[in-house]
């Protein structure tokens, strides 16, 4: 059994799916499809179930993939303990994010520029975080992480933003039951902003009719700035991008608020390089809510 042989096999047991893990890990498909199946010949049993083209992890890959993720981490944390004693803050940092996505680029170049050797490879938007290989995940997501520690980086207020020619767009406040027949631009679901501003119009009894639906946070932006529909914008991690002819309007009932929260895994090992990423990231977002 080799290492490259777990790695390849934690991958596609957390995409389910031979072709995007092939293309991720930069091997040819029949290739990596080979070697998961000399790793179930090794062990004398199979770990996916395949129905034609599409695999699933089964009960016996569910119980082999903890124990893989057991091992690869505690090898990992030894290579970040040894990068530790030579002295020097360096190593590569998994962040996983699905909100913020707006601010991240100014977070991560004021971090790297007090520390230029960390490195980050980002996870941008997964539908399920638990599944993801991360050091840190910034949510606010409502689906509780298992096995992580956290702290709350910030709660921030929702404003509903209405196009200026909007008949409530001379107000200053309004009640989210006032625009249930609007049309609304929105995230896709799954999304972590999507998932809670359903919340929000679920609670005054109404479903949010969709006009407009992206899995991209600046085409939704976009979207609202030429006056396409109205939609939740968060006030202060998307503060800056929306212009004059969008109008900003607080929403007195129900309460729109989110909570941002900061995860990372409690038994793996945090490098001197995720301490101090962990300490910045609090201090960056304090300054933010701060400053509106």
């Amino acid at each position: 059994m080799e290492l490259s042989q777990l790695q390849y096999f934690r991958h596609v047991a957390r995409t389910e799916n031979i072709s995007k893990s092939a293309l991720e890990l930069h091997i040819s498909q029949p290739a990596l499809s080979k070697m998961i199946f000399i790793l179930e010949k090794d062990l004398g049993v199979k770990l996916f179930d395949r129905q034609g083209k599409h695999i699933k992890l089964n009960h016996f890959g569910t119980m082999f993939l903890k124990r893989v993720e057991v091992a690869l981490g505690a090898l990992e944390d030894g290579r970040r303990e040894l990068e530790d004693a030579n002295g020097r803050m360096i190593g590569t940092l998994h962040l996983s994010f699905d909100v913020a996505s707006h601010i991240m680029p100014d977070l991560l170049r004021e971090f790297r520029f007090i520390h230029p050797d960390v490195t980050f490879h980002l996870l941008q938007h997964f539908r399920n975080p638990t599944q993801t290989k991360f050091d840190f995940c910034i949510t606010s997501s409502p689906v509780e992480l298992s096995g992580t520690a956290q702290i709350e980086l910030l709660r921030e207020e929702v404003f509903l933003a209405v196009p200026e020619s909007h008949p409530l767009a001379s107000m200053k406040t309004v009640r989210l039951s006032d625009v249930a027949e609007d049309g609304f631009i929105t995230l896709k679901r799954g999304n972590s902003l999507r998932e809670t501003t359903d919340a929000f119009c679920a609670r005054v009894g109404f479903k949010p009719r969709i006009i407009f639906e992206s899995d991209d946070p600046a085409m939704v932006r976009g979207l609202i700035r030429a006056g396409q529909g109205i939609a939740f914008v968060p006030a202060i991690t998307w503060k800056g991008t929306t212009d004059s002819s969008v109008v900003l309007l607080r929403v007195t009932h129900p309460e729109c608020k989110r909570i941002i929260e900061l995860h990372w895994m409690e038994d793996r090992y945090l490098s001197v390089a995720a301490q101090a990423f962990r300490q910045f990231t609090k201090e960056y977002f304090s300054r933010l809510g701060q400053s509106l």
